[in-house]
């Protein structure tokens, strides 16, 4: 593998590294489903202190999936890209797929 095709799919880990956390993809999901969310909101969403939850934004910011505006003293968060959605749609289906397969050693 030469340089530049090495150099692609480290950046392409880099992404699927920072969504390879549950808090992470539950936070990708609602800024999918629900549009830009303060960081207030995610972290009632989320369950845990506001330091955790602006770490999380962090690493998914740093890998470019998301994208934040200050307004005032509040952070807003929102997806970079509309096409997260449908790679968790594609995600899904491999879950379903590996449910079938599973069912069918089963029976």
């Amino acid at each position: 593998m030469d340089t530049k095709t090495h150099a692609r799919y480290e950046a392409r880990a880099k992404i699927f590294k920072a969504m390879a956390h549950p808090t992470r993809l539950f936070i990708v999901d609602e800024l999918a489903r629900g549009g830009e969310k303060c960081v207030c909101e995610l972290t009632e969403m989320v369950g845990v202190d506001m330091s955790t939850v602006s770490r999380h934004l962090a690493v998914l910011k740093g890998a470019g999936i998301v994208q934040d505006e200050k307004r005032g003293s509040m952070v807003y968060y929102r997806l970079r890209l509309k096409c997260v959605p449908r790679f968790f749609d594609c995600v899904e289906s491999v879950m379903k797929c590996n449910a079938e397969d599973q069912q069918k050693l089963l029976s």
